[in-house]
């Protein structure tokens, strides 16, 4: 069996360019030289990882502050009038003149499309003629045919007067034997033949008279020739399209020339009166949400202005496909610079707390569970502390049990921490914390 002897390390060559003794001084102190950087090492070492080993590693904590805080809504949607109306024509005609501009301010009655009307207006003078024919027609018949009616009555009344006469006559010569049956008989049928006529002559004054068929008949006429004098009246009223209110043309979709029909669409006003928000709200929100609730404003084209806003309405259904409400906001006071269909922004103001605990949104686990809890730094360590939530919005979340003002609370998303882990804490207000996404 043969053993390995070990060889002791080269000695480490002297510098070049020493003398002899100066040779011989540096292998004396050659071993002193290396245990004394040996040592500066490790002692650096502990100085750079002694506090990490000792004290933990250093965390950001931010500082949980008291002050009054506002819960918000913030969503985005776009300016809407109360309800807009769409300018279309009643009758297919050929445009004549547009006196007015898109984006033009009008007044209620004011014209705003002009249709040829020539032929309308004929139409209107035919049904003028036929009420003037139905006129005189009706007045014939209560000055003329009514008062020969009642003479044709008086005419047959006599002739049946005569015509009894001469049966009663011509029945006592009958009786004494002078006229025979024939001749008898012959009076009796011209006394049937005048009442049939005298029968006949009053069917007539019955019908002429005021009340009676003929009489109705001419009424009826008359009527219907007034209904369509005033219906060609209204289809000439039509060739003339004027502003139902006062407002603003948002849109103009004719020119002169155009042939036109109703179910088209030529303008778009936009009537004068209140201006509204319209913006689509999560359904999440709805219970926070209340009508008159206060809100700030700003359009995107002029971020930096802001105008108050009040929500007015609640849609009652909600948006399956977005899962949002539609909600408005009435601007009481609207700035000139806002236009119809401008896209704004939202911030509904939903409640208020006056000096709440404020805790960072984003050093709060389980928000949305029934037990949420936050690591809190209690003697430069790290505890599980569980909290109750109450209002949040903007980054922050009230605390209504748990913490106090002052209190330092780690973010969530700050890797390897753990219950009970010794840290040191580098304080931040939740003012200056930016909020997690």
């Amino acid at each position: 069996m043969y053993s390995r002897i070990p060889v002791p390390p080269k000695p480490e060559a002297p510098p070049a360019g020493l003398p002899q003794r100066s040779m011989r001084l540096w292998s004396a102190v050659r071993p002193h030289v290396a245990g004394g950087l040996a040592v500066a090492a490790l002692l650096a070492a502990a100085a750079w990882l002694g506090p990490r080993w000792l004290l933990g590693p250093r965390v950001e904590a931010s500082a949980v502050v008291q002050r009054d805080f506002v819960q918000s809504v913030v969503a985005s949607g776009h300016v809407e009038a109360p309800h807009r109306v769409n300018i279309g024509t009643q009758v297919t005609g050929t445009v004549k003149r547009v006196p007015v501009a898109e984006g033009q301010g009008v007044n209620a009655g004011q014209v705003l499309v002009e249709l040829e009307s020539a032929e309308l207006a004929a139409a209107v003078a035919q049904a003028d003629a036929a009420v003037s024919q139905a006129r005189a027609r009706l007045r014939q018949l209560r000055e003329v045919q009514a008062p020969v009616a009642a003479q044709a009555v008086r005419q047959a009344q006599v002739n049946l007067d005569n015509a009894r006469a001469q049966l009663r006559r011509n029945t006592d010569l009958f009786n004494q034997g002078f006229v025979g049956q024939a001749a008898l008989d012959e009076v009796r049928k011209a006394v049937d033949l005048a009442e049939s006529q005298l029968r006949a002559s009053q069917s007539q004054l019955d019908s002429a008279r005021a009340g009676g068929s003929d009489e109705a008949v001419a009424a009826t006429a008359l009527d219907q020739a007034l209904a369509g004098a005033a219906v060609a009246r209204s289809r000439l009223v039509y060739a003339t399209i004027a502003a139902p209110a006062a407002g603003t043309l948002i849109d103009r979709a004719v020119e002169p020339g155009d042939v036109v029909q109703p179910g088209k669409a030529l303008m778009v006003l936009s009537p004068a009166g209140k201006t509204q928000l319209v913006v689509q709200i999560d359904e999440r929100n709805l219970q926070s949400l209340a009508l008159g609730q206060k809100a700030l404003a700003s359009a995107d084209a002029y971020p930096e202005q802001r105008l108050a806003a009040e929500l007015a309405y609640i849609n009652p259904g909600v948006d399956v496909q977005r899962g949002s409400v539609e909600v408005k906001l009435d601007v009481p006071d609207p700035p000139s610079y806002l236009r119809q269909d401008m896209t704004v922004s939202v911030d509904i103001q939903v409640a208020r707390r006056p000096q709440a605990v404020l805790v960072p949104s984003d050093a709060v686990h389980d928000a949305d569970r029934a037990d949420p809890w936050v690591f809190k730094v209690d003697r430069h360590h790290a505890r599980r502390q569980p909290v109750r939530l109450g209002l949040r919005g903007g980054g922050l979340s009230e605390v209504l049990d748990g913490l106090h003002a002052g209190d330092l609370v780690l973010p969530a998303k700050t890797s390897g921490i753990r219950d009970g882990l010794r840290l040191r804490a580098a304080a931040v207000t939740a003012e200056t914390r930016a909020p997690s996404p």
